[in-house]
């Protein structure tokens, strides 16, 4: 992948990771307004939607924001901004609330994009991967390493490690 599109994840990465980490954040530090607001909404088990919105707004934009678990992330929080618009902004009659729907809708669209291609180069995903398949490569050589110094034992007449 070239320079420019992971520059570009990266930017996407990190703008659709501000709105909720903003957001998250604002409910972290505000539990009782948060919960009030929940209360307005008609939602049930206030302190553990509350729990529930801070851990997908602030852990998923986290892990959004450096790609880890980027895929999986992506699809929770497509999901989140499903239930956040029909929950919360679903009266479409009101101007400001068929803003915050569409944003939502928008949004969907950005994480469903992340979920289908994931993160890109400069992610904590790509960085796993690249260990991953170091480690692997590692291990194969060292096998393979392994074999041929048996083979030329055998080949030299020398009985194999096993054989004492």
């Amino acid at each position: 992948m070239q320079g420019t599109e992971n520059a570009t994840m990266l930017l996407g990465r990190v703008l659709l990771s501000l709105l909720f980490l903003i957001g998250g954040t604002t409910k972290l530090l505000g539990p009782a307004a948060t919960q009030a607001m929940f209360v307005k909404q008609g939602l049930p088990m206030v302190e553990a939607a509350w729990v529930l919105a801070v851990v997908v707004e602030v852990g998923g934009e986290l892990a959004m924001l450096f790609g880890l678990f980027t895929r999986p992330v992506g699809l929770v929080l497509a999901i989140w901004c499903v239930a956040t618009a029909l929950i919360a902004h679903s009266n479409i009659a009101e101007r400001a609330q068929e803003i915050q729907f569409f944003k939502n809708m928008g949004l969907i669209g950005g994480f469903l994009y992340v979920a289908a291609f994931g993160a890109g180069a400069w992610s904590l995903d790509a960085w796993r991967s690249r260990r991953r398949s170091g480690i692997m490569a590692s291990n194969c050589r060292r096998a393979s390493g392994s074999r041929a110094h048996l083979r030329n034992r055998s080949s030299r007449g020398l009985p194999s490690p096993e054989a004492g």
